[in-house]
């Protein structure tokens, strides 16, 4: 039904320019409102920024701020100053005096507008001030240098006035095909959007001066025939074409860009999460609705058609939530709408707890609160989130999780759009790669790792003082682990708190701390070292040490960093961290030995007293990783693997070696860099080399490169499976020709094998189906499983084979190419007898976030012994909190968030072997093994509760 003051302009049945003028009406009331919210918002000096912009474009006066040239392009269509703002020009430059322009004077300015959160409910002190400048196409190149050369003077005089403002310089003609040079805003991709950035414009635009936009005089029934309503417009003189300019319509939005404004938004993501949430979310409501996408510019235009004007309605952030909850709520993913509300709330920044006492108003502030009593949030709620300046770890750990979960999504949504709707874009395959890649550096977890918990969520994590624990772990008095807590805590204390952080070594928790910033300069640190010989003096050097290898800020990555597989930049290598080598050996005596003793060979007692190494890198990502090493071969393990991850063309890292022992420190930290750096300068020889090192009384030979592979033939049937399955460094073709075995589906599978490529094949059966994968060695992995039916088959085998190639593809450089996944299913021609394999597209993922992420992250440990760390959905668990009860606990976790009642398999979606393999690559097929393994364990623990 029409809304009783809808005016609707017809095309067919005519129009009226009374019509049209009460439209443009209607669009500068509106606009008048916003304009005076976001005048209100501006400080005085800001203000007169704001309002001089428009005569400052107009006239060229050599005392004005942004003055270049006489000849400068001067002049706004449609406009004169009022005798307020002249007196204010006078008052900045008491010798002008303007004179109006008679006649018909070149007009080159088209049009001013102020475009982002300016007059919105996010406006906030420091929002930039982003202006349009929109001018005559026919400039020469000369003027519009000229031109942006005033642009970026008055860029620097607002600067000086307290307020960031970015002038672009806009040809509406140029714009409408597609055409421009430079980025329009700080939160725009550049090239890669144009009609989501017209949306942006048109329901975020505040006019300024010059010329109207056509778009607002244009029906929304009518945006489809866009070109031939404002065409018969102006010829038949309904309109000016001096009066107004023309920026293009929204009838159709292209899938591709999408993907552009879901990538930019990612990346923004990265370090801000909270302001891209609402944006991102806005793009994945969009791609959802595509190709028949109703935009809310559009619903802005049918309001103001429909005459309701309301400022707090038609308000670009309120309409922006309004669209994201109705597609939340119709989804009925509440943790995520709760997640948008939050971001929203942070985004306007107007503190509403303890209301009531602080009487302070404000429209910005008075519909916040109307939101927040519609969401039902309560008095806790809005303090939690007022006191995100002081938010720690704990809170900081738990918004972390729900952020990172929503990035990831929302990557997965742009991946799978992109394949399903095969989009063409000025975005590529490369870009989603390098994001990917980013996303990874950012948020992923392999062994080693340290998780930086806090982008852009709480801005001080620091703590006044932590209590650092060495401890015995629970059920495994030989084995110790080293915690972190808040405060200054005696023994009969901390044993009944819940430490901020666990960590098997005293180092990777100090590294965690130093890379999170809990610790800073001003932190106190109490220490009760346990049965470690850790003093404080030792402590203080540690964290300096730290400090100096792992320097805060990190410098943003590159591009071209990222293209490449991550190498070390920085390596700090700690030895005999809390121990004194002297006490563990059985002379004392031979503290007194001279000085010209070797410390891997010491004195007459042959006593290497290298027992600890703690390595610490930071690598070109900018992933700080941690890995320790003890016993006896601790040195020739840390020196095998820091040598194998070093590549021939790439730079050697930064090395630095501390020790700060009790005995011999300086002596011990010499001699072990020493060795290293003479290991490193012979691999970086032409020639293949071996490295002799004497520890104690044994000579060690390290190959510093390694040979290659032959490939081997088998004949021997009876050793057939076992070879396939066998692990190899390399593609081997592989044919079954035996007459017995033709009509098995593994000659049929094997004829297909390809390099490069994971290739997954299936066979349906009745209530259970055969499922083969030949990995990038065409190495063979197969399973039997049960079916429910072929999406809930495939669907756990795709997220996991996605990973899996992700993490492969990371250690490649991005020039090589990603592993590719295909799919065959195998078809049979009765008697059990398989007969063809046909390709099939790869699962679409439908579920949503309906499907529940398990990652395993396995370490080699310090001393060799595997170590399984489990997250479900973000949440961390250990043997350091469950010991033996791991797999129980995670299978409870599993059970507790599943919404069905019966019991159904769990799958690992995602798996880090990256410490198993510092020697080589390996293949993804040792991936699937220990797959197996692991749900296996998980399976059973669920199938006991």
């Amino acid at each position: 039904m029409n809304h009783p003051y809808e005016i609707r302009p017809d095309l067919d049945a005519g129009i009226d320019r009374k019509v049209l003028s009460q439209l443009r009406a209607r669009f500068l009331r509106l606009n008048e409102g916003r304009l005076a919210r976001a005048v209100d918002g501006l400080s005085s000096r800001q203000q007169r920024v704001l309002n001089l912009l428009p005569l400052l474009f107009h006239v060229n006066h050599p005392l004005f701020p942004g003055y270049v040239s006489g000849t400068t392009p001067a002049g706004v269509s449609c406009y004169e100053p009022d005798a307020q703002l002249l007196a204010e020009a006078q008052r900045l430059t008491r010798s002008f005096a303007y004179r109006p322009r008679h006649g018909n004077p070149p007009s080159p300015i088209h049009g001013l507008f102020l475009m982002g959160s300016l007059g919105t409910l996010a406006q906030a002190e420091q929002s930039d001030m982003d202006v349009w400048v929109c001018h005559a196409s026919d400039l020469s190149d000369t003027a519009l240098a000229e031109l942006r050369k005033k642009c970026t003077l008055l860029e620097i005089w607002a600067a000086s006035q307290g307020t960031e403002a970015h002038m672009f310089l806009i040809d509406p003609q140029r714009f409408v095909q597609g055409e421009r040079n430079t980025r329009l805003s700080s939160e725009d991709c550049g090239t890669t959007q144009h009609y989501l950035l017209l949306d942006e414009f048109y329901r975020t635009a505040i006019w300024l001066a010059g010329r109207t936009p056509l778009w607002w005089l244009v029906p929304v029934h009518e945006e489809a025939r866009y070109a031939e309503f404002t065409s018969t417009l102006l010829s038949k003189r309904f309109v000016r074409a001096e009066d107004v300019l023309d920026l293009g319509h929204l009838a159709h939005i292209p899938s591709g860009e999408f993907i552009g404004a879901g990538l930019w938004q990612l990346y923004k993501g990265i370090e801000s999460p909270y302001k891209s949430v609402l944006k991102l979310l806005l793009t994945e409501v969009y791609a959802s609705e595509h190709p028949h996408v109703r935009c809310l510019s559009l619903q802005l235009k049918q309001a103001v058609f429909a005459n309701r004007l309301d400022l707090d309605e038609l308000d670009p952030y309120v309409m922006v939530y309004r669209r994201i909850e109705r597609y939340l709520k119709a989804s009925g993913d509440s943790q995520r709408l709760e997640l948008v509300r939050r971001s929203l709330y942070l985004k306007v920044n107007k503190k509403l707890s303890n209301l009531a006492r602080q009487r302070i108003g404000g429209w910005q502030r008075e519909q916040l609160a109307r939101l927040c009593d519609e969401w039902g949030w309560d008095e806790r709620q809005l303090a939690l989130l007022d006191s995100r300046s002081q938010w720690k770890v704990r809170q900081v750990e738990a918004e972390r999780r729900v952020l990172v979960d929503e990035l990831n999504y929302g990557y997965r949504f742009l991946n799978q759009f992109a394949r399903t709707q095969q989009a063409s874009s000025r975005i590529d395959q490369r870009d989603l790669s390098v994001l990917g890649r980013r996303l990874h550096a950012a948020f992923g977890r392999r062994a080693g790792k340290v998780d930086f918990i806090n982008p852009g969520v709480a801005p001080d994590l620091a703590e006044d003082t932590l209590t650092l624990v060495q401890s015995s772990t629970g059920n495994a008095p030989e084995h110790v682990q080293w915690a972190l807590y808040s405060g200054n805590l005696s023994p009969q204390e901390w044993e009944h708190f819940a430490p901020l952080k666990r960590c098997r070594s005293v180092i990777e928790l100090l590294t965690w701390a130093h890379r999170n910033g809990v610790i800073d300069s001003s932190t106190r640190l109490v220490l009760y070292p346990g049965s470690s010989n850790l003093s404080e003096y030792e402590l203080f050097n540690l964290l300096g040490s730290l400090q100096h290898s792992v320097a805060l800020p990190l410098a943003p990555v590159s591009e071209e960093r990222l293209l490449q597989p991550s190498g070390a930049d920085e390596v700090l290598l700690l030895v005999n961290v809390g121990i004194d080598p002297l006490r563990h050996h059985r002379d004392l005596n031979i503290l007194m030995t001279t000085e010209r003793t070797d410390s891997l060979s010491y004195a007459g007692v042959r006593e290497n007293l290298v027992l600890t190494l703690d390595q610490v890198t930071l690598n070109s990502w900018n992933e700080v990783q941690v890995q320790r090493y003890e016993g006896e071969h601790a040195l020739l393990r840390c020196l095998r693997d820091y040598l194998s991850s070093l590549e021939r063309e790439a730079p050697a890292p930064r090395l630095r070696v501390r020790c700060f022992c009790h005995n011999r420190a300086q002596a011990i930290a010499l001699r072990v860099e020493e060795v290293f750096l003479c290991a490193q300068a012979l691999l970086e020889q032409p020639l293949s080399y071996r490295y002799m090192i004497q520890v104690q009384q044994h000579t060690h030979v390290l190959d510093l490169q390694p040979g290659a592979t032959d490939m081997v033939t088998l004949n021997d049937h009876a050793t057939l499976l076992a070879y396939l399955g066998q692990e190899r460094g390399h593609y081997s073709h592989l044919h079954l020709d035996a007459n017995a075995l033709q009509e098995h589906d593994l000659a049929q599978v094997l004829a297909l094998g390809q390099p490069h490529a994971l290739q997954v094949f299936y066979r349906l059966w009745d209530d259970w189906a055969d499922v083969y994968v030949l990995d990038e060695h065409n190495v063979l992995w197969q399973q039997r499983l049960p079916l429910h039916d072929e999406s809930s088959l495939l669907l756990p085998l795709q997220r996991f084979l996605q990973a899996v190639a992700f993490r492969q593809n990371a250690r490649q450089p991005l020039a090589d190419g990603a592993l590719a996944i295909h799919y065959y299913q195998i078809m049979s021609s009765g008697g059990g007898r398989a007969r063809r394999i046909e390709p099939r597209p790869a699962p679409l993922d439908s579920s949503g976030r309906s499907f529940y992420d398990v990652q395993a992250i396995i370490q080699t440990g310090a001393t060799a012994s595997a170590q399984v760390t489990l997250y479900c959905n973000q949440k961390e668990f250990s043997a350091l909190d469950h010991g033996d009860q791991l797999y129980a606990m995670v299978a409870r976790e599993i059970i507790e968030q599943r919404r069905e009642t019966a019991h159904y398999r769990c799958y690992i979606t995602d798996l880090d072997l990256s410490d198993l393999l510092t020697e080589s690559p390996g293949s993804s097929i040792r991936y699937l093994r220990y797959k197996d393994e692991l749900e296996a364990r998980l399976n059973e623990a669920l199938a006991l509760l």
